[in-house]
């Protein structure tokens, strides 16, 4: 249990660390938060695909190969359209001072930091949420490696959001405060994975696979799309493949 808890800490305190460091480059320009946010999501890929979604495959086999596959194309689906379902009736801004804000009902009657707050959290949840299932497979190794590769992505992600809410007019102190609730919604998140799956290890397979695929929503549905909506595609395409090899090499040396 310390151990869970240390790693809770430690996953939400890489977004406080990158915040900290996103104060540094308030002023980037737009292509160094698209490359530096496509790492990001090269690092949240393979931790989805390596860490989690290989291995619901992995301990489902237990019930046959069939039922395996069950399992974890469920649990992936299931992990989609729960974001998507939180996407859709959760008010928030993906974005601050953008021509193009998503609009959801109701916003207009929310502070619009309050939303693009909700709308970080709602992102970091499904992180610390697969943190904390990683704990349930009984591998301490892999779980923490999982919890490394969140962590290690969670330091560029803290850095991206500072700017935009910095230029709606908060505060510094205001902006790092939200920044750091941002992080403790991943250390909420890692305590639900954890106790989940420690009920009962035979919904494992399907925990895995559903914080995976709440993270391959993530990745495609905000991320990508994001850094590939200014111009600096191509860095961020080998960006992100950078930050998914480095996750892979990772696993190799460290499996």
């Amino acid at each position: 249990m310390e151990i869970v808890l240390l790693t809770a800490l430690g996953v939400g305190g890489a977004t406080v660390l990158g915040a900290g460091v996103g104060f540094i480059f308030r002023k980037a320009s737009h292509k160094f938060s698209d490359i530096v946010l496509a790492f990001a999501a090269g690092v949240m890929l393979a931790a989805a695909v390596l860490g989690l979604i290989v291995p619901s495959i992995e301990y489902g086999m237990d019930f046959g190969a069939g039922w395996a596959l069950v399992m974890t194309v469920a649990g992936v689906f299931a992990g989609a359209v729960c974001l998507n379902l939180i996407d859709k009736l959760v008010p928030h801004l993906h974005k601050l001072a953008s021509p193009d804000i998503e609009e959801h009902e109701n916003n207009e009657k929310l502070n619009k930091v309050l939303l693009f707050v909700l709308a970080i959290a709602i992102h970091n949840l499904p992180e610390g949420i697969a943190a904390g299932v990683g704990f349930g497979s009984g591998n301490t190794a892999e779980a923490l490696l999982i919890a490394g590769g969140i962590a290690l992505q969670n330091i560029p992600e803290g850095m991206v959001i500072i700017a935009p809410m910095l230029a709606a007019g908060l505060s510094s102190k205001k902006t790092f405060f939200y920044a750091a609730l941002t992080g403790l919604v991943e250390v909420v998140g890692t305590f639900i994975g954890y106790f989940a799956v420690s009920i009962s290890t035979a919904i494992l397979p399907f925990m895995l696979a559903f914080a995976g695929g709440t993270m391959l929503y993530v990745i495609s549905d905000e991320m990508i799309p994001e850094t590939h909506a200014h111009g600096s595609e191509r860095g961020a395409t080998y960006s992100l493949l950078i930050g998914f090899c480095l996750m892979l090499i990772c696993d190799v040396l460290l499996g």
